[in-house]
């Protein structure tokens, strides 16, 4: 007759339990179609103010040149070519600095003035403002 003990028997159920934790609780995939996966080059911050939308993409050194922006409809594409290749006398044996052809889409909100767009790259930060059309923008109406 084998002898099992409490332990033994639950432990695999235990282990399942420990390993279905780890899957969803690391799982950094995409939240919606328009969202990048975690690690996605260059990373962005989005901002908004009533009169403007804030883009911060973080692309240290880069060639402000190299970079190309674009907007359409309510699009902001971002795309460029970061060269990230050693020295040929270079081992390399650990390498974390994206190198190659990138391309980024966000989505801005519908009541951008696609004509008043600015960008500006400064030390390894490219800024795109886009403010906002003033007719849709709140304003005060004054009560008689």
């Amino acid at each position: 007759m084998a002898y099992f003990s409490s332990s033994d028997l639950f432990e695999p159920l235990e282990r399942l339990r420990r390993e279905m934790d780890a899957l969803f609780t690391d799982w950094a995939g995409p939240l919606g179609i328009r969202t990048p996966a975690l690690g996605a080059y260059p990373p962005v911050n989005v901002g908004t103010t009533p009169k403007q939308v804030d883009v911060y993409v973080f692309a240290a050194g880069m060639d402000p040149k190299s970079l190309d922006v674009s907007l359409e409809q309510n699009l902001l594409t971002v795309a460029g070519e970061r060269a990230a290749e050693p020295p040929q006398e270079v081992h390399v044996y650990r390498r974390e600095r994206f190198g190659g052809r990138f391309r980024r889409v966000i989505t801005l909100p519908e009541d951008i003035d696609p004509d008043k767009v600015h960008a500006a790259y400064k030390d390894g930060v490219l800024r795109i403002t886009v403010e906002r059309k003033e007719e849709l923008q709140p304003r005060r109406i004054e009560v008689k």
